[in-house]
Formats: C-alpha cells, sequence, structure tokens
C-alpha cells in the first residue's frame, strides 16, 4: 500500500464486543466494563455505578485500559490506526487513564457521565442505554391513584421474570436498569432485583417517594445490594419526605430530587427549593402537573440554578406524580432519548417507547426477542 493509498483507507473501528476487568484500587475492588459498537464508540462502565459513552478514539484507549496494553503499544497502534503523532497519542492514553482513575476514585457519580474526548452527545447513540423498569403500578395507602394505570395490566411480573428480563437486556448490551413504578419499595422482592442487576454488571436506579427509606435497616439493604442512584419524589408536606433526604445525603450515592409543580405548592416552590439545597441536594428534577403552571415551572428552574442546583430532565417519573407535563428546559441542546436511548417497561413486560404512550407497544421483553421489539 503506498502512502496516498494509506491515507485514504477508511479507518476500521474495533470489533464490537463486551470485555470486562476486575482489579484493585486503594484497596477496593474495581469492576470495569466496555460495550464496543458497530460505529467504533463505546459505554464503559464503571464499577456498575457510572456509564460512560465514548467516541471511538476514547473507545481504544479503554480497550487497551482493559486489555493492560503497555502504554508505549498502546500509543503505537492508535497512532497507526488513526494517523497522528505517536507522541501525541501516549499522551492522551496516559490522560484518558487518569481521568478513569479519578472517577473510579469520585464519591456520588452521576450515573450516566460523558468523557470530553470528542465528546459525544448524551443519549445520541442509537443503542439502547438504559430500561425503565415499572415492576408495578401499586400506590401506598392514601395515595391518589387518579394518574396509575392500574387497569393496563392485568398482572406483575414474578421475580424470576423480571430477572430474565434483565439477563436478556444485559445480553443486549443494556448497561442501565432503572426500578420505577407506582411505587416500587411496596414489592418485597425489590432487594432480590437490585442484587440481580449488580451480579450482571449494570448500573441500577430507583425512583421512589423515599418513605420506606427511612427504615434505616431497609436503605442499608438497598445500598449493600448494589442500589447506585435514587430519584426521591418530594413530597414537601410529609416530614418523612424530608427525613428520607437527610438519610440519604451523607451516603456514597447519587440522588436526585424531583418537585412536581402543582396549585398546592407553587406559591411556596422557590422556598421549598431552598430547604432542599440546605440540606444538601445537588440535583433537581422539576415538572409542571398542568399547562397553566409551565411559565411557572420554567421560573424555578433559573430559581434552582441561583441555588447551584443540577438541573436533570432524562430520568423517568412514576406515574403517581400526578401525571408531570413535559415542559421546555432551559438548556435546548437537551436530546431526546425516549424510544432509543431508553425504553419504558410495564409491570407485565410491555415494552413502551416512554411512559405514558400505552398506544405504542413495541413488544413484551419477556417473551419476545430482543431484534423484534427494536424494529
Amino acid at each position: 500500500m503506498n502512502i496516498l493509498q494509506k491515507f485514504l483507507t477508511k479507518t476500521k473501528p474495533l470489533p464490537e464486543g463486551l470485555h470486562h476487568m476486575q482489579t484493585m484500587q486503594d484497596e477496593k475492588p474495581i469492576r470495569i466494563h466496555l460495550r464496543l459498537q458497530k460505529d467504533g464508540s463505546g459505554i464503559l462502565i464503571l464499577n456498575a455505578a457510572t456509564v460512560l459513552q465514548l467516541n471511538p478514539t476514547a473507545a481504544e484507549y479503554a480497550f487497551h485500559f482493559i486489555k493492560g496494553t503497555a502504554p508505549e503499544e498502546a500509543a503505537k497502534q492508535i497512532a497507526d490506526r488513526y494517523r497522528v503523532n505517536r507522541k501525541m497519542a501516549l499522551e492522551d492514553f496516559n490522560h484518558f487513564v487518569e481521568r478513569i482513575h479519578a472517577l473510579i476514585a469520585t464519591p456520588d457519580l452521576d450515573p450516566a457521565s460523558f468523557l470530553d474526548l470528542e465528546r459525544a452527545q448524551p443519549h445520541s447513540a442509537e443503542a439502547t442505554l438504559r430500561l425503565d423498569c415499572a415492576v408495578t403500578y401499586r400506590l401506598p395507602e392514601g395515595t391518589h391513584a387518579d394518574y396509575a394505570p392500574v387497569k393496563r395490566v392485568e398482572r406483575e411480573l414474578t421475580t424470576e421474570e423480571w430477572m430474565t428480563i434483565m439477563d436478556k437486556a444485559w445480553q443486549a448490551g443494556v448497561p442501565h436498569i432503572v426500578f420505577t413504578g407506582g411505587e416500587a419499595t411496596l414489592r418485597e422482592d425489590l432487594p432480590l432485583l437490585i442484587a440481580h442487576a449488580e451480579k450482571n454488571g449494570q448500573v441500577c436506579g430507583l425512583l421512589t417517594d423515599g418513605l420506606k427509606l427511612t427504615e434505616r435497616a431497609y436503605f442499608e439493604t438497598l445500598l449493600q445490594t448494589g442500589l447506585d442512584h435514587i430519584m426521591l419524589i418530594l413530597q414537601p408536606d410529609d416530614p418523612r419526605s424530608w427525613d428520607a433526604i437527610e438519610i440519604i445525603i451523607p451516603q456514597d450515592i447519587f440522588l436526585t430530587v424531583h418537585l412536581t409543580i402543582n396549585k398546592d405548592n407553587v406559591a411556596r416552590a422557590a422556598k421549598i427549593l431552598e430547604r432542599a439545597a440546605h440540606l444538601g441536594v445537588e440535583n433537581i428534577s422539576l415538572s409542571a402537573a398542568e399547562d397553566h403552571l409551565v411559565d411557572e415551572t420554567l421560573e424555578l428552574q433559573s430559581i434552582a440554578q441561583s441555588l447551584m442546583l443540577n438541573l436533570r430532565w432524562d430520568l423517568p417519573v412514576p406515574y403517581s406524580t400526578a401525571n408531570p407535563v413535559s415542559i421546555e428546559t432551559v438548556d435546548d441542546d437537551v436530546p431526546q432519548g425516549a424510544g432509543k436511548t431508553w425504553l419504558y417497561l410495564e409491570p407485565d413486560g410491555d415494552v413502551l417507547p416512554a411512559q405514558g404512550e400505552p398506544d405504542k407497544v413495541l413488544g413484551n421483553l419477556l417473551r419476545d426477542d430482543w431484534g423484534a421489539i427494536l424494529r
């Protein structure tokens, strides 16, 4: 091959597949999974707690890191493949490894983070990265069930059936599971489901009203079985909801607090945000229960930012939060991943592109294979 042909030849990415490593850092066990995709990009999962979406160059750095390739040899292969300076490739590889070690050592990591090597847009991948599993539509006693579609499903899947679904998702390369509802903590087998996701190596999240988490022994069980992040649906008039936040904050777990703006709390919503920030909440999710509250909710976004609260938009909210209205965000670049990057599962295993789209059933993940659902 002459020099001109070499430079005109399209770079071939590494073959797709799943790679993993186990090691120790600061006397702590470390698990890292890398999923290489057809286009050469990758999904890196750190300790079943953080998902990193990588461009092809970063994915190749991750591949060599996992394989234990000597830095000089990794730089040589990367320089040859991408036709870049070998010294620069070595510097970039070493910098990449340093950042991975720093991320592993950082507590309370965002469950979906993105490295800045020619950074890919979050949720821009064609592959499904997350399943939002409504394991039940049941609600605690005394909760208004107007918006919980309990009549849509005839039964809830068993523990073993949910485990089968998680295994099928993992085999398809889905690294992130979120348990929602209804109220997911009403499932007595929730610790078993979390433990199974952890065993697979999947990042595991929980959407909850948080009231069950005030039982410290129960909360400790969830942490020990492998829960990685929580979205707490704040009930500002219930002292137990604030108690739950105070119990969660000191723990090494990523927390987002969701507040649905309605006619009863809109006048004092700014004070609610101030209280949350004072308790140490760092991440907030906001939605409006009715269309006429959208303007007020947008104003509250600005207040949240002034309180140094990070606004989050890409996690689901249980039906039991009064069917929140989708609103415009302050960040016009926030992508839409519903039906592509994440899918929503009902308690009987039916797959929807997103919550609240019952007329678009894509199949049933217990009965149908993955390929048939994604056609």
